[in-house]
């Protein structure tokens, strides 16, 4: 064994040809030569070293190869879509004066934006999240009609009549306070990491209205703040 140099060695490392006598010192070698274990496909062989089996390694090294890149090639089409969908979202929004950005293929933003636009309807239906610093409570909503107003939007999460009893018990801090004291936040994209900044929204105009002028990034994200319960939100201006 070449590292405890104690017991007959029983194993060979595939990876780089190390001998060990038990699990123990496979681990132990593993662990001071960094080593993996795992076969190197590529690793140069000799000439006179060559046998079958190499040759045999080198002939499935070469199928899996083939294979990864069959599946690749497959994959295209269904990126090309998803890159043509972005695409066609961000003209339209250009087209109601929102500055919509898409991050790259692999973003958790990018995986669980679920907005769509209507043609038919001429409308967006986007995917949203509401944030309620004060609760420490987020939600997600999919398929809000861009033509809906924040107030509407609001109610079944704060509004004391209408919201979900147990939502309501989880916002009791909104619900009990008064509509007058809800602000709607919106982070301004852009900006230095020192020099954060948000716009305030207006909860009786349509979603559409409020997003007009603004940079988002995949879909809205807005903060549900108490005028009377510090939040340390600068608001663009104060």
């Amino acid at each position: 064994c070449e590292t405890c140099s104690e017991a007959e060695a029983k194993y060979r490392c595939p990876r780089c040809m190390k001998y060990s006598c038990s699990l123990l010192c496979v681990k132990k070698h593993k662990v001071a030569l960094s080593c993996n274990g795992v076969r190197d496909k590529t690793a140069f062989v000799s000439i006179n070293d060559f046998t079958d089996l190499n040759l045999l390694s080198d002939y499935r090294f070469l199928e899996d190869v083939g294979r990864t890149a069959d599946a690749a090639a497959r994959r295209l089409p269904v990126r090309s879509w998803a890159a043509k969908k972005a695409m066609s979202l961000r003209n339209k929004a250009r087209g109601c004066n929102i500055d919509l950005r898409v991050l790259p293929v692999g973003f958790t933003k990018r995986r669980e934006n679920s907005t769509t636009f209507n043609c038919t309807e001429e409308k967006f239906y986007w995917h949203l999240k509401l944030v309620f610093p004060h609760c420490h409570a987020e939600y997600t909503l999919k398929g809000v009609p861009d033509d809906k107003t924040l107030a509407d939007i609001l109610k079944p999460y704060i509004d004391p009549v209408e919201s979900d009893p147990v939502v309501c018990q989880r916002l009791k801090i909104y619900t009990a306070s008064p509509q007058s004291d809800v602000q709607i936040l919106m982070k301004i994209e852009n900006r230095r990491q020192n020099s954060v900044r948000y716009d305030e929204l207006d909860a009786s105009r349509s979603l559409l209205d409020n997003l007009k002028g603004k940079v988002i990034i995949e879909y809205p994200t807005l903060f549900v703040v108490l005028k009377t319960v510090k939040h340390g939100m600068v608001i663009l201006g104060q």
